[in-house]
């Protein structure tokens, strides 16, 4: 009788869930993909996410990435231990990376028809402890239940304290990145 009564709870509270998602017009994902990609003399180095979170409110524009840093995948491990490391990114101090911003001109994307949209979007990246105003311009799609969230833009790392003077680090990390964002959310 109690798993019964479980079971009944965890699906009212599922049904209220997404009936208050789709009430407010917050649409939420984990189907994320953060990709950034830099050029050095030395070699390319290119780090896949696929474990952020977002949410979208698609009345307001508000929207907010949640990005585990420590999930970034590389081709090789030993760019993958520097870039956690301490010297570097700092993961363990720093686990997450959020950007919370706002689509700027959200009365010209129409969630409810098929099309391809143009998003401004303004808001504040933090990174290592250290947070920038942003504005970048982005894509929306929205093509039957599926909306889908694009941007590319580059940031500079000495914004965020990541910074190498001397040694080899020096030359071997490009001063800008460029970060690639693919959300997709589905519409109820």
């Amino acid at each position: 009788m109690k798993r019964i009564s479980l079971i009944l709870s965890i699906i009212l509270l599922s049904v209220a869930t997404t009936t208050f998602a789709q009430a407010t017009g917050k649409l939420k994902t984990t189907k994320t993909h953060i990709k950034f990609f830099s050029t050095t003399p030395a070699e390319n180095i290119e780090a896949n996410n696929y474990a952020s979170v977002s949410v979208l409110n698609t009345e307001t524009g508000e929207g907010v990435f949640s990005v585990p840093m420590q999930s970034f995948e590389f081709e090789k491990a030993l760019m993958q231990k520097h870039f956690n490391s301490d010297k570097f990114l700092d993961t363990k101090a720093f686990p997450k990376a959020k950007l919370k911003g706002k689509i700027t001109n959200i009365s010209e994307i129409d969630f409810s028809k098929d099309g391809v949209y143009t998003a401004k979007v303004s808001g504040d990246l933090t990174i290592k402890g250290k947070t920038n105003p942003i504005n970048e311009t982005g894509t929306v799609t929205v093509k039957g239940n599926t909306v889908t969230v694009t941007s590319k833009f580059n940031i500079a790392l000495a914004d965020y304290g990541i910074t190498f003077v001397k040694g080899k680090p020096s030359s071997n990390i490009a001063k800008t990145v460029e970060v690639t964002v693919h959300s997709e959310y589905q519409q109820e």
